[in-house]
């Protein structure tokens, strides 16, 4: 099989059309003076493709520049493997390589994988299914979800945790592990969001990551067993400091409103579900207002029926837990996007604990009010609840963003 050189000056690769013979499955290995563990790792993964994936699958040998024997290997090994091609790159970096290979690929899905297979193989076929039943865009292997087994010595797993800690707080990304070397999405997207991804080494699976996020793309996560290589030879120092560089880069260019993430989500059909309401914290206020008049209008029209019944002070407490119960519900689904009964229970506690604070707050409202005036009318009283009740909801948006902050929105997987 020949060997495919690209460089830097080349112009952007164009997809050719699938045909019959082109695979379901394009898996790239990036490599860069691995003449040692190349031939283990192509000979182990083809025959776990093979004998565990029932689609066709192609292995690429990405050559990132490689000054030993790598290439040489590689070309063997494509003479001697079925469906093992190699792609000379005559520039190092991952990002690159992965860009050249996926943006020219054939196939319905591409992934990638590490040479030294510090990821168990068992995982790829949970990887590539969410793309092929068309559930999810992009899939990525993680080893920082509770189901992983990883097993790595604790300064690395510091800096992954760490580094995670980092892009939500700067990014605010939602994926649990951005440089986990197993990750696969559908070629077609990918031929749309690659033009976008600047970064040419390390930093690449995150900013991937980040803009398919901020585009609406399901990025759906499988656990992995993970153990890791104490052979590698990944300058941790140069890492980190390449991808603090790029966390800056990418939220600059996310603050300033640079990357055309509007039209990005139109081309991939992920405008907002209503139209007019928009995505983020400004659509989430949107949202929260809604139900937050309707919320109003139903706790003022059940006061008014329980107060000759109850008292004002009952008849606020009855209808102010009816109201918590339902805005709760309501904002869960609406307003942070989160679908489903699992963890559900747990927001309504903790919902009525915010509930609490809003009867402490319009309680002492009441109290305030019927000893400075006591004979005030039910109808002054209301206004007066109304005023304390727009304070507390103020209140409660805060709060219900931090009680929604880990779950995840409808179409976004862990």
């Amino acid at each position: 099989m020949t060997t495919n050189s690209l460089s830097r000056a080349s112009s952007a690769p164009v997809r050719t059309e699938t045909s019959p013979t082109s695979p379901v499955l394009d898996v790239v290995v990036p490599v860069y003076n691995e003449e040692a563990g190349l031939e283990r790792c192509v000979r182990q993964l083809r025959r776990h493709l093979d004998d565990s994936v029932p689609y066709s699958a192609r292995i690429t040998i990405a050559d990132n520049a490689s000054v030993d024997a790598t290439l040489a290997v590689a070309e063997r090994l494509a003479a001697e493997v079925p469906d093992v091609r190699v792609v000379h790159l005559d520039q190092k970096g991952r990002g690159r390589a992965l860009r050249a290979v996926w943006s020219a690929s054939d196939a319905e899905v591409v992934a990638y994988m590490d040479v030294d297979l510090s990821t168990d193989l068992n995982a790829l076929m949970p990887l590539i299914a969410p793309l092929l039943s068309g559930h999810s865009d992009i899939a990525i292997g993680s080893r920082l979800v509770r189901s992983s087994r990883v097993v790595r010595g604790p300064k690395r797993e510091f800096i992954s945790r760490s580094y995670n800690l980092i892009l939500r707080g700067a990014l605010h990304a939602r994926f649990s592990d951005a440089q986990c070397g197993f990750k696969a999405m559908r070629a077609d997207i990918a031929q749309r969001l690659l033009p976008l991804v600047e970064d040419t080494g390390w930093f690449f699976d995150t900013e991937l990551l980040v803009l398919a996020e901020r585009a609406g793309l399901r990025i759906h996560e499988v656990p992995v067993d993970w153990v890791d290589d104490p052979d590698s030879r990944v300058d941790i120092v140069a890492t980190a400091v390449a991808d603090l560089k790029g966390v800056w880069r990418v939220g600059r260019a996310l603050s300033t409103g640079s990357l055309p993430l509007g039209s990005l989500r139109t081309s991939f059909g992920r405008e907002p579900l209503v139209p007019g309401v928009p995505r983020g914290m400004v659509g989430q206020l949107v949202r929260f207002a809604v139900i937050g008049v309707a919320s109003t209008l139903a706790y003022a029209l059940l006061y008014l029926v329980l107060h000759p019944i109850m008292g004002a002070q009952w008849a606020n407490a009855a209808s102010l837990l009816v109201t918590a119960v339902l805005n709760t519900a309501a904002n869960r689904a609406f307003t942070f996007g989160v679908r489903g009964t699992q963890g559900a229970a747990r927001h309504q506690v903790q919902g009525l604990l915010v509930f609490a604070f809003g009867l402490l707050l319009t309680s002492g409202s009441l109290f305030v009010l019927h000893a400075a005036a006591p004979d005030a009318s039910k109808h002054v009283e209301l206004a007066v609840l109304v005023l304390a009740n727009l304070v507390a909801t103020i209140t409660r948006f805060i709060a219900l963003r931090w009680v929604f902050r880990n779950a995840r929105p409808e179409g976004v997987h862990a």
